[in-house]
């Protein structure tokens, strides 16, 4: 097994978020984003990445948050072998989170509080300050503050400039 606290994630909406999959309606592709909240939205970009999002609307209305960053927890040896023996940099952006958790096509449209892939609250609030910034590597809607991040925590993808 393998978990990590989430240390960074991107909100995606519905028709007008130029960046998300959404934004041309109900395809294949997005179908899941106007399910049921609380499933996971998993996609494959580049032609070799897999990225993992949450569901967060309500059936019927489109909206995801992209899991970009885990501090690493628990199966650290198990993510390191997921990323090829790497010892740093397991988790630190969304493809290598889902690559070190073994996440890819078979989890899409899962159950997020029922299936293995989950995504569970915590009582470790640790009084870190979240910041808000500018997506990163998206086109569309790029100057929306619709990122999130622990400051200073040396785990997320990039830090805000």
């Amino acid at each position: 097994m393998a978990s990590g606290i989430i240390v960074e994630a991107e909100a995606y909406l519905e028709l007008d978020d130029g960046a998300s999959h959404a934004r041309f309606g109900r395809t294949g592709r997005s179908e899941v984003m106007f399910g049921e909240p609380g499933r996971s939205y998993v996609y494959f970009v580049y032609g070799m990445h897999y990225l993992f999002n949450a569901v967060t609307e309500e059936k019927g209305t489109a909206g995801a948050v992209l899991i970009r960053a885990l501090e690493p927890v628990e199966g650290l040896q198990l993510m390191a072998e997921r990323r090829g023996g790497r010892q740093s940099d397991l988790t630190n952006g969304p493809a290598k989170l889902c690559q070190a958790l073994g996440i890819g096509r078979a989890q899409n449209d899962l159950d997020l509080c029922s299936s293995p892939l989950g995504i569970f609250s915590s009582e470790c609030a640790r009084g870190e300050e979240i910041l808000a910034s500018s997506r990163i590597g998206v086109a569309g809607s790029r100057e929306e503050p619709y990122r999130f991040l622990l400051k200073g925590n040396p785990y997320v993808s990039k830090r805000p400039d």
